[in-house]
Formats: C-alpha cells, structure tokens, sequence
C-alpha cells in the first residue's frame, strides 16, 4: 500500500513538475523608450531598452548593447518620452471638488470609499502611480488602499494617513454647526497625553503616515490660516510617537508660526506653507525638511468654487493667500529646499493632477526640477526610494510616457499617452495593452 502511494506520488511529481516550473517563470515584457528621462542624474537617455520582470524593473541600457530572449514581447515607445511614474504628495482619494458643503454632511463612509474607488482610476490614468493621501473619515483611504493591493480596483499605490489630528475647534474639527448639536470630529485631541493617544489609534487602524494640523486653514469654518494651532510640546508629542511607531509625519501649516512649531518638532513634511517666512525656509532647508505646496488649486477654486457651493468667507481666504503662497514657492526654489508635487486634489477635481506643474515652472522651477519633485523627492519623502521615483533595477515597473519633449513644453505632462504600474499597463496603444495587460479595460492615449 505504502509502495504503490510512494509511486502514485511520484508519477504525479514528474507530471506537475513542468507546469509549475512554467508557472514559476518570471512574466518578462520589454520597452523600448526612445527618450528616457533619467531623474536621478538629471539628464536624457536615448534608444533604451527597459527590460521588466513581473512587477519590477531588472535592467535599463542602450538598445544597441540589449540582447533580448526571442519572443520577448516589446512595448515600442520609441517615439515618446518616458518617464518614472508620478507622485502627488498631497490627495484626499474620497473627495469630490464638486461637493457642496451641505451636500457633503449627507456622504456616508460607504459613498466616499465610491469617490475613492473612482478617483483612484483617474489618478493612476493622469500618471501618478503614488498617491500620499492626506485626510479621509472613517479610515476609508485605508481601505481604498487595501483594495487596490488587493486587485479589487484599478489605481495608484496609496500611502493612508487616515483623519487629520486637531485639536478642539481647529482645523480638523467640524465647525460648521451650530453648539446645540454637539460635535466634534473624531481625530480630535488636546494636550500631549491626548495626542499621543490619537497618534496610536490611528496607527491601529492602519495609517501609514501621520498627518496633524497646526494652523487654520482656508476650506474650514471659523479658523484662519495664519493663526498657530498646538503648542510646540503637543506637536513634539505627536511626532515622537509617529516616529517610534515607524511612521512618517505630514503637518497642515499656511501660518508663519505653524510652519515653524512643525519643523521644530521634526516633522517630515509641511504641506501648503502658505505663509512662510525667511526664518521659516532658513529652518526647512537646515532641517532637510520637506515642502508641499499647492499652488495649482487657487485657480480652480477661484473658477468654479461658487458653483459647486463654496461659501464665499473660504474663496476669500483662498484668494487671499494664493499669491502669496506662489511666491513663498519661489523663494523656496531659489533657498534650495526640498519641495515635493503635492496638489491637494479633492479641492479640484482628480485626474487634474499634472496642472500644477506648469505652474511650478511659471514659479521659479526648471521642468526638469519639477518633475524630479513629482518622481525621485517625493519618494525620498515616503523613504521608499528603493521602490519608486526613477526607472532603475529594482524598483516598481511604474512607467508613463508622452508624446512631445516636456523639458521644453512641460505641459505635455498632462496629456498621457503611456501609463504602466507594476509591470501592468493601464493606459497605451493596443499593442501595448495586449504586451503586458491588467486585470482592467486599457484606456486609450490621452488626445
């Protein structure tokens, strides 16, 4: 009996051993990129071959010095620049721009994670392959993140900060209604014992950075951007224990004060910087902190901000700080700071995402820094440069293409006509669908 089982077993291992060799084997695809931009070295490669195994890249080298296996299906982006795949430092996935305010108190946790499933499609179609989410209720950005993961929904790879920490009546809080209704938002804390507290449920439930506020902000009620949320020993509290917890730490700051009480606590990013000033910037860049700054959005919510419901106390201080904060951009360029491509999109409507940069460029940055900002410093911030940020051996196979030399018209940046993550493309011609396709119907170049 034991003799017979012993041969049945393996007869079956020499039958299944083949055909689970084959599926073992690396799923192998190849570019060819006629204009590689190299954001690492900062320069233009020509004729070169990307070679990609499942999900990452394995070599990058001149055509002409490439041997590829027979049968090696080939993307051909000769004609087209490549680039590594973006990253907007600075979204809000389940949001929508068009929302009024009184509309948005009747959006339940389930209809948001609806927004975030299709804003995460427009986002990754747009080019951005990494998206840092700043702020979602319910923790649903975490799980539009594990859905993505997962395969259930096509969109970039997503770093969750879950709600925003404020303290009572800041600018995280819910200050639209009256007293008598009694509510506050749930990432509410005060004091160093109650911050510490948020910082590790948020961390429990499955946040990846932490993001805090310590200014007002333009699209709340009752705060004003340039006024100091949390005392410096608060702000400490909340980035020490991110920190120990192994996460990343985000700061709301438009205020001159804000900004400073962020950068001395040791936070990683302040996002928006409105209203820095020379001390400021001299701090940041000692520091080697970073800045996010959004300075695509004034002009949308200045267009369109009425219509979709926008009280005008929020369009006023938008306006209010927009050229300003555009300046306090170029200084910051010209100091030398590290700035990374947040845009803060949900203010404006996603897939938008690519506008800002020739507002960046409009504001003191060459193309060429402001795509290094939106590729290689925004993975330098996620401490993920292994994985993203440069089309190099071993990082993910995001990789977007367009027509045209954005170096010198950077605008073409908002027109895709190539979109691959992880080894899987989202957006292309038909051959390069079919080359190495994903689970989700392939779009077609943007006109």
């Amino acid at each position: 009996m034991n003799r017979n089982l012993a041969a049945i077993l393996a007869i079956l291992a020499l039958v299944t051993a083949p055909a689970l060799a084959q599926e073992a084997a690396p799923r192998r695809v190849a570019i060819m990129a006629g204009r590689l931009i190299d954001v690492t070295a900062q320069r233009v490669l020509t004729d070169q071959i990307i070679v990609i195994e499942d999900d990452r890249i394995v070599s990058v080298g001149p055509a002409a010095a490439t041997s590829l296996p027979a049968g090696t299906p080939t993307i051909d982006l000769s004609t087209k620049t490549v680039l590594p795949g973006l990253i907007d430092t600075h979204v809000h996935l389940t949001t929508d721009a068009t929302v009024s305010y009184l509309d948005s108190y009747h959006i339940t946790p389930a209809r948001a994670g609806v927004f975030g499933a299709m804003n995460a499609r427009r986002t990754l179609l747009a080019g951005f392959t990494v998206a840092r989410n700043l702020g979602s209720d319910s923790y649903a950005d975490g799980a539009l993140r594990d859905g993505v993961e997962r395969g259930d929904i096509p969109g970039p790879h997503i770093f969750a900060a879950g709600g925003m920490i404020s303290m009572t009546g800041g600018h995280g809080d819910d200050n639209h209604l009256a007293p008598q209704y009694r509510y506050s938002s749930s990432d509410v804390a005060d004091g160093v014992e109650g911050v510490r507290h948020a910082v590790r449920e948020h961390v429990k439930f499955g946040a990846d950075l932490i993001k805090f506020a310590t200014t007002g902000g333009v699209f709340s009620s009752n705060t004003s951007p340039g006024t100091t949320h949390f005392s410096l020993e608060e702000a400490r509290a909340i980035v020490e224990e991110a920190h120990n917890l192994g996460r990343t730490v985000a700061v709301h700051a438009h205020g001159a004060g804000g900004i400073k009480i962020a950068i001395r606590a040791g936070a990683d990013s302040v996002e928006h910087a409105s209203l820095i000033d020379d001390e400021g910037i001299r701090l940041a860049r000692a520091a080697g902190t970073f800045l996010s700054m959004d300075i695509y959005n004034t002009d949308y919510t200045q267009a369109e901000g009425r219509r979709n419901g926008v009280p005008e106390v929020n369009i006023r201080k938008d306006r209010d700080i927009g050229d300003i904060q555009r300046e306090n951009f170029r200084k910051a360029v010209r100091a030398g700071v590290r700035l990374t491509y947040g845009t803060d999109a949900g203010v404006y409507p996603h897939g938008d995402n690519a506008k800002q940069f020739a507002v960046m460029v409009r504001y003191g940055m060459t193309p060429m820094q402001a795509i290094v900002a939106a590729t290689r410093t925004g993975a330098q911030l996620l401490k993920r440069e292994d994985d993203f940020g440069a089309i190099a051996p071993g990082r993910f196979a995001d990789i977007i293409a367009v027509d045209g030399d954005p170096l010198t018209n950077v605008t073409a940046l908002e027109r895709m006509a190539f979109v691959m993550k992880g080894g899987q493309v989202y957006r292309g011609g038909a051959e390069a669908c079919a080359a190495a396709p994903s689970a989700w119907a392939c779009e077609a170049p943007a006109n």
